[in-house]
């Protein structure tokens, strides 16, 4: 089956609204029931762990081995650490990112009671008031204040405000969607992941062939703090293709066009024979592609490992510049993975003997291509001395 066209205005329409959802981890209650609707509007029933998790199955003609394919709602954000004397608020990020990026950035606070908006700035923030000093001030969370847009002075207005240690804090994406098919925003890792997944649903259900086995559609809600898949997977599940923001920039593979396909993280090496699959499939069906190696990044693929469970994993990505801070795609990736998805959810089961957890023998084990001599020597049985 050749890959799909993908509706890349309902890809669009898709990231657009999930972008507008604030959903830093730990304040993903609301980007999981709109997307649940979207899912119960394509036509799927999904289902939720206790946390919020999603889950939707695209069935096949069998249910094992299942495959899973996995992106996330969460994003990075902060939290309020210190209330401040001066009426400022201290901050700690949510997820892995530079308080380089935060400066300037406006937010949304929210608190028990409601939601405030305001600026994270530098601590010097006026050149007026401090001159030079505003450009030798170091980079780092406690050089930044939030500065919230109401009239607080000291700590205590800010306790009569309603504001709390511990409030979530959630960055503006502005984002803005180029003619010529660049989008630039915050949040793109990994909401791009999530709507490029929904044109691949949209598209697989347009069509009669049924997949040749469930396909999990998984969508969690903390792989921006190292959870990820750990705890979104069924026991049917044997192989996971996370979907993902690769690293384009100096010394990376990585592109805005295309699929690149990892090959390894900081965690190692991503499954040979999944891998190698994805990359025979971006061959057979005109998909352009390049492959990387992540030396500073763990994705869901990884986290699921991590955790215990034993399937297969790859990671498949659009190619993004200036990850975890104004980060920028293209629509040519976005589509190409969503294409790649397609070719992957309808192509044949390769190894039948992962559909059980274990099995006795080695009938039906994969093979990895060795020299000949090697592979007769490792075929012998070991004797005994």
């Amino acid at each position: 089956m050749p890959r799909l066209a993908i509706d890349t205005e309902y890809l669009a329409a898709q990231l657009a609204r999930l972008l507008d959802i604030p959903s830093p981890t730990g304040f993903t209650d609301t980007i999981v029931r709109e997307l649940c609707a979207e899912l119960e509007g394509l036509g799927l029933s999904p289902t939720l762990t206790r946390r919020g998790a999603v889950r939707a199955v695209l069935n096949g003609r069998e249910s094992r081995p299942a495959r899973a394919i996995v992106s996330h709602l969460d994003t990075l954000g902060a939290q309020v650490k210190q209330l401040k004397e001066n009426g400022r608020l201290e901050l700690v990020p949510i997820g892995t990112w530079s308080a380089r990026f935060a400066e300037g950035a406006r937010v949304t606070v929210f608190t028990e009671g409601g939601y405030l908006r305001g600026t994270i700035l530098p601590l010097k923030a006026s050149g007026h008031i401090f001159n030079e000093e505003v450009d030798t001030l170091p980079v780092g969370w406690s050089h930044v204040e939030l500065r919230l847009d109401a009239g607080v002075r000291n700590r205590t207005e800010l306790v009569q405000l309603g504001v709390e240690i511990g409030d979530i804090v959630a960055i503006d994406p502005q984002p803005e969607f180029v003619k010529n098919g660049y989008i630039v925003s915050r949040h793109l890792d990994d909401k791009a992941g999530v709507a490029l997944m929904l044109a691949a649903l949209k598209a697989l259900l347009a069509q009669p062939q049924r997949p040749p086995v469930d396909v999990h559609f998984v969508f969690t809600i903390a792989e921006e703090v190292g959870v990820g898949a750990s705890s979104a997977l069924t026991a049917d599940v044997a192989a996971v293709v996370a979907v993902d923001n690769g690293t384009t920039g100096p010394g990376q593979n990585s592109s805005e066009f295309g699929v690149t396909i990892a090959m390894a993280d900081q965690t190692g090496p991503f499954d040979y024979h999944l891998t190698q699959s994805l990359v025979r499939l971006c061959r057979d069906e005109d998909i352009r592609y390049q492959k990387d190696v992540f030396r500073y990044y763990r994705s869901d693929a990884a986290s699921a490992i991590v955790a215990g469970h034993d399937v297969r994993n790859a990671l498949v990505t659009f190619g993004v510049d200036g990850s975890h801070g104004y980060e920028r795609i293209h629509m040519h990736a976005l589509r190409s993975v969503a294409e790649l998805l397609t070719a992957y959810v309808l192509s044949p089961i390769e190894f039948r003997r992962d559909a059980v957890e274990t099995a006795h023998g080695m009938k039906g084990f994969t093979r990895q291509p060795i020299p000949e001599e090697m592979a007769q020597e490792a075929d012998e049985p070991v004797g005994h001395s």
